[in-house]
């Protein structure tokens, strides 16, 4: 064995023992620890200052429900909650915005004294919502995020940094999404005197083809994915687009399987994973009709989504 080939078998070895001494899997008392935390954030959101919604009429005859999130939630023309409003007649009080990201709907306590306001709101009114809508997770992965959990191309260590990206989603990610289902879930029982119905989705596969909303140009946001990519590799090489889709989907694959074992965690039972792999396409020729750009549905897709929210609400209790 030569030299450097022995250097390369060490090194492949450390990195090895790394990965697996750094298992991304958080511990029984970090979980513990974030239930806690979220009780905790729920009852001091019930004591800020709430922000005070006026009455209005709920002529939504499939029932109310609550929603924070991104921009799924908060999109121009269309998105999920439109759709839910527009083709399964729900009346639909949000305090979503664009932009928001996991981190900040967890730990940020003027975003979850909103959601409170809103839920105060309709329990002075007499109004249980059906359920609580949450998206997030998808400003946390994409964007600058992203190029963190990218190898250059030229390493040889392979695209995705599996290391990174484990300890991302399934602790740092997973600890949010308890964090903040836990405080939501006691600002439910505060308000109702019980567990309110909470659902969380998973996503389809988006693809990293540059392109952002109307295109992305000058002031415009983004693109989100590509840029990431054309920074850690050359993105002129063959079969690189076909590479890059590999690798997101990917990370797509291990975000929404956090996502889908959150409902079997104990106080959180209530929690309802929608699951949207294979909603959408992403093929070469026909992605286009339901992706709008490289992170956001087109109004069809927002249509499709909807559709699987209702299915999941349909069958709540």
């Amino acid at each position: 064995m030569t030299k450097r080939n022995a250097l390369t078998l060490i090194l492949t070895l450390a990195l090895s023992a790394i990965a697996a001494a750094q298992s991304p899997a958080i511990s029984p008392t970090e979980r513990s620890s974030a239930l806690a935390a979220g009780r905790a954030f729920g009852l001091e959101a019930r004591t800020l200052d709430l922000e005070t919604f006026g009455d209005r009429r709920f002529t939504g005859r499939s029932g109310v429900l609550v929603a924070e999130g991104d921009s799924w939630f908060d999109y121009p023309r269309a998105d999920v909650l439109k759709m839910l409003q527009r083709q399964h007649d729900y009346t639909v009080e949000s305090v979503a915005q664009y932009g928001h990201t996991l981190d900040s709907m967890a730990y940020d306590r003027n975003q979850l004294a909103g959601l409170a306001g809103q839920l105060k709101s309709l329990r002075d009114r007499g109004i249980t919502p059906k359920a609580i809508l949450i998206s997030a997770g998808g400003n946390d992965i994409a964007g600058p995020e992203l190029g963190v959990m990218l190898n250059n191309s030229r390493s040889g260590l392979g695209q995705l940094n599996s290391i990174i990206a484990g300890e991302l989603v399934y602790r740092r990610f997973q600890v949010a999404m308890i964090t903040l289902l836990s405080a939501v879930t006691e600002l439910g029982k505060l308000n109702f005197d019980r567990r309110i119905p909470i659902l969380i989705h998973g996503y389809d596969y988006p693809v990293p083809d540059g392109r952002g909303f109307l295109g992305g140009f000058w002031i415009l946001p983004g693109p989100w994915l590509k840029p990431s990519f054309a920074l850690k590799g050359d993105p002129l090489a063959p079969n690189s687009a076909a590479q890059h889709q590999i690798v997101l989907n990917g990370l797509i694959d291990d975000f929404n399987k956090m996502l889908e074992a959150i409902p079997k965690i104990d106080g959180l039972e209530h929690v309802r994973y929608v699951r949207l792999v294979g909603t959408l396409s992403s093929s070469p020729g026909n992605y286009t009709s339901d992706w709008g750009n490289e992170l956001h549905p087109t109004p069809n897709g927002f249509k499709r989504v909807a559709e699987k929210f209702h299915e999941v609400i349909a069958r709540l209790p």
